[in-house]
């Protein structure tokens, strides 16, 4: 990664302290966490003060880690309600029974693919077996 893509939102003049901060929140809540570790395994003062900084901006305890994990969730369910435009939620209904067909369509056409693939593997293995049980036996009538 090139440095621009850090600095695409700083000012041109910014130090490199805004930078390395610009660069963590990039990163998120662990990479805040990673510094303040290494901080006090360093030189504890370091350690401390990014702990301080980090309890002072807010960055410590804001919600961003466990708002990942429930958006798509919360996401879902609101896509389920009604929106209040009876036109639209009868396209939306319709559209979603339509995919929903098409989803079972495909499913149930890969399963004939996979049933077609399996029985031609075990027809070869039935005709492989049938030709080294021929050849044993002539080779058991030459000798």
């Amino acid at each position: 990664m090139t440095t621009a893509t850090y600095t695409a939102d700083l000012p041109a003049q910014s130090g490199w302290l805004s930078r390395a901060e610009a660069w963590l929140d990039q990163r998120g809540k662990g990479a805040w966490i990673a510094a303040m570790v290494l901080g006090f395994i360093f030189f504890w003062p370091v350690g401390l003060a990014l702990l301080a900084y980090m309890i002072w901006s807010k960055r410590m305890f804001n919600k961003s880690c466990r708002s990942g994990t429930h958006s798509h969730r919360r996401h879902a369910f609101a896509a389920m309600k009604p929106s209040g435009n009876t036109a639209f939620d009868a396209y939306k209904a319709e559209t979603l029974r339509r995919l929903q067909d098409e989803q079972e369509a495909f499913e149930s056409f890969l399963q004939r693919l996979r049933d077609a693939k399996d029985k031609a593997e075990f027809d070869q293995f039935m005709d492989d077996r049938e030709k080294r049980a021929a050849d044993e036996a002539r080779e058991t009538e030459q000798a």
